[in-house]
């Protein structure tokens, strides 16, 4: 039996969300939102992460969940502000404020889990060499915005991933969202662009926008929509839908899993954090 259901690789970070003006800081990064919300729906979850020893605090909220947290001390805390006008929450500006480094191959502890999910923040936490090592312990799992994702002076550039075709041929899961998928294929077509995604390497393909999520698997597309009351927790929405798919994927079809990740999504756009419902929730809303 594996040690965790779910494996996460990918920097903690310490964020700042700036919404008319007015300043909060906040935790954030794919493993903080994401493992979360495998913990809730009542899986076993583990993070590898790197930050700054002054923020290990921050940590503390996912072991209260729960979680497992191995972490290495970084020279830096990974960051992002989030520049938002609350007349308009689907729209932001990002700006890096830090980074907490890359991950060599002693820093993944020898554990076993069903998937390891590979979520960083920007380009340059995660090689290709240590991509194809985790692919031989399991199913990986991949956002790739942790890859084509680049700090730049004022703001996040998409930069081509150069060894993209390499490292997606390791891929089961791929989170990507419209906007990526477009810049990585050329297509606006999120069909087209799944299926040349598809030729890469990657098995299942889960696609997010403003209105909902797509996945796509063995020539079907499933997809279920967003309904959020409200945007106030907009930040870790793609972290929330990839990490709720991969987890009821374990034991429900594409179909069911993406119905999930659909209503959990909706559920976490309306109250900033990471989404601390329970499935029994989920399951009463899918049931109407």
């Amino acid at each position: 039996m594996p040690d965790f259901d779910i494996l996460m690789v990918g920097n903690f970070a310490r964020d700042k969300l700036i919404v008319d003006g007015v300043e909060e800081v906040a935790s954030g990064g794919g493993v903080y939102y994401g493992s979360v919300v495998v913990k809730r729906l009542g899986l076993d979850a583990a993070v590898v992460t790197r930050l700054h020893p002054a923020d290990f605090d921050r940590l503390q909220e996912l072991r209260d969940e729960g979680v497992v947290v191995f972490a290495t001390p970084a020279e830096g805390t990974s960051g992002i502000a989030n520049y938002y006008q609350s007349s308009d929450m689907e729209r932001r500006v990002c700006v890096p404020i830090g980074f907490g480094g890359r991950y060599a191959m002693d820093q993944i502890p020898n554990v076993s889990c069903k998937v390891i999910m590979v979520t960083p923040l920007f380009a340059g936490e995660v090689d290709l060499e240590l991509l194809h090592a985790l692919a031989q312990r399991a199913p990986l799992g991949l956002d790739i915005q942790g890859f084509i994702r680049v700090p730049v002076a004022n703001g996040l550039d998409f930069r081509p991933w150069e060894e993209m075709e390499q490292g997606l041929r390791d891929i089961t899961y791929l989170k990507v969202d419209r906007a990526e998928a477009e810049f990585i294929t050329g297509l606006s077509d999120l069909h087209a662009s799944a299926e040349k995604l598809h030729s890469l390497g990657p098995h299942e393909i889960v696609m997010t926008e403003s209105s909902g999520v797509t996945v796509s698997v063995d020539g079907q597309f499933y997809s279920a929509p967003f309904t959020p009351r409200s945007l106030k927790g907009r930040t870790g929405r793609g972290d929330t839908c990839f990490s709720t798919y991969i987890a009821k994927r374990l034991s429900l079809p594409p179909k069911e899993a993406c119905n999930w990740a659909g209503v959990v999504t909706s559920l976490k756009q309306e109250v900033p954090g990471p989404w601390k419902g329970t499935p029994q929730e989920v399951a009463r809303l899918l049931s109407n």
